[in-house]
């Protein structure tokens, strides 16, 4: 069992480490966006590129996250974690030292990989090292951390990419990793699924015992395999589904067989997961009606906020005229708020159920993307930019903790770790499809973000989609979410500021 005291130093520098770690992955999800329009600029990219710089990313992280959480019970939790850091930081020097917009992609994919272990690595050290009376205390002030770490993102990429300019963005994780590294390997302790420290991550022993990679115990080395197939096929159908949206507008001969490549890619997914006798997502777990519903309105809620970071961050600066620190700060108070109230939100969906929250959090944030509509040429922040980031804040303050405790209550506690990870590759994915899409449906060129009038009328019919797409998943929770069971597993992760995914949680505490 785990035997590590919150208030001992050894404590202290495990909680350093995990929050470093995670702040890393944070910092980049919510200050690249911020930089876009100054991207394109310096290395002469169009949009799509520009697109790629931020899909790249996504689509390794949410294709890779559910096997680098089961590496780390394999391999050694600290060892992955360690490898996470080193790997993102090198993979951020060579974006902050791309030439040309496609070294900058291809930086970027390998920064999602590298992503892909060490965010759930940071989780799963914190369950492994904490005696259990100090876990829950621990998990809180990690969450609360990267929270703030979340919120400085916006704010810190627009001060980075107007002084030392847009590589400084990805530059600063390279000091952050040679702090957390060796902190990690000096002061943390290595624990596997062998080792006893069970809950350790996002696919924990629990979790591959009721089928997720393979049976394996604490105390006995695991057998099977990993699904290494499954994953690069979910991954191989989501570059390619990317691709095909990203390049359309172009009218590439290429775009129909690629599209056609992707669904195919996406159908072997299903099938290899249904054969294999250690799948890395279980077919099984949707059998859980309420599982199954709550991650279409997963799919719904990220899809849309996927789609307005991305596109907000270029609006204010190019049609509004902000500088990127201006536009950053603007954006701010959605994470204040969801580090402010985030906890009360899980609190009150505790008393009245999921069903109502779910319903009222998507509606309000519709309602605060179809107000960014009045976010034109000079928009006056006070009038125009603050009530709709207002309005889109409450919204997610409403529906995020109370989505992230239906999915941990829908399944059996021995697989939530599994469930979590399931969700937070699902938001993951939807919102790089909609960063793919949106272009393509609201009819932006490649060139539409040199042109002010061009870039706002697309704007404009982009939040209106995004608005639908939210009405729509409202529509979903009140018809199909139901209140939990009592005694229910409940989240341990009640601050939350990422703006991209739900948290991740671990599985059963030992």
């Amino acid at each position: 069992m785990p035997d590590v005291r919150l208030a001992s130093p050894q404590g202290r520098w495990i909680l350093l480490t995990t929050v470093l770690g995670s702040s890393m992955a944070l910092l980049d999800s919510t200050v690249v966006n911020v930089a876009l329009p100054r991207i394109g600029q310096d290395l002469d990219a169009d949009l799509a590129a520009l697109q790629w710089t931020v899909n790249a990313y996504m689509v390794t992280l949410a294709g890779l996250i559910l096997l680098g959480g089961s590496l780390g019970d394999r391999y050694g939790r600290r060892k992955v974690f360690v490898i996470g850091v080193v790997w993102f930081a090198a993979a951020s020097l060579l974006c902050g030292l791309a030439p040309n917009a496609g070294v900058l992609v291809a930086a970027r994919a390998l920064q999602g990989a590298g992503g892909a272990l060490l965010t759930p690595g940071s989780l799963a050290l914190i369950q492994a090292s904490f005696h259990p009376d100090d876990r829950g205390r621990a998990v809180g002030l990690w969450s609360g951390f990267g929270g703030i770490g979340a919120a400085v993102g916006p704010f810190l990429g627009g001060w980075l990419v107007d002084g030392p300019g847009w590589r400084w963005v990805f530059l600063l994780n390279v000091p952050l990793a040679l702090l957390c590294a060796p902190i990690a390997v000096r002061h943390v302790p290595e624990s596997d699924a062998r080792s006893g420290a069970r809950g350790a991550g996002v696919l924990d022993a629990e979790a591959v015992d009721a089928g997720a990679l393979g049976a394996k115990t604490p105390g006995r080395a695991p057998r099977g395999h990993f699904d290494v197939l499954g994953a690069a096929l979910g991954a191989l159908a989501l570059a390619l589904v990317t691709y095909a949206l990203i390049e359309a507008p172009g009218g590439s001969l290429f775009v129909g067989p690629v599209a056609v490549a992707g669904v195919a890619a996406g159908v072997a997914f299903v099938v290899v997961e249904r054969r294999r006798p250690e799948p890395m997502m279980p077919p099984d777990i949707f059998a859980s009606r309420q599982f199954t519903a709550v991650n279409l309105v997963t799919l719904c809620v990220y899809a849309a906020f996927g789609g307005f970071f991305f596109l907000s961050a270029v609006q204010l600066q190019v049609v509004a005229g902000y500088s990127a620190l201006g536009a950053g700060t603007a954006l701010l108070p959605t994470t204040v708020l969801m580090l402010l109230l985030s906890a009360r939100s899980g609190e009150l969906a505790e008393r009245i159920g999921p069903r109502l929250p779910l319903t009222v959090g998507p509606l309000l944030c519709a309602a605060g993307m179809l107000l960014m509509l009045r976010v034109g040429e000079d928009a006056r922040y006070l009038t125009d930019v603050l009530p709709a980031v207002l309005v889109l804040g409450l919204g997610m303050v409403s529906l995020v903790a109370p989505l992230t405790a239906t999915v941990l209550a829908s399944v059996d506690v021995s697989r939530a770790g599994l469930a979590s990870g399931i969700n937070n590759a699902a938001a993951r994915a939807a919102g790089l499809v909609a960063v793919a899409a949106l272009p393509l449906v609201t009819g932006m060129g490649p060139e539409a973000y040199r042109s002010a009038p061009a870039f706002d009328h697309a704007f404009d019919r982009a939040m209106a989609v995004c608005a639908g797409v939210l009405v729509v998943g409202a529509v979903l929770a009140w018809a199909t979410v139901r209140r939990p069971a009592p005694g229910c597993r409940k989240p341990e992760c009640r601050r939350h500021g990422s703006v991209v995914a739900p948290p991740l949680e671990g599985g059963r505490r030992g």
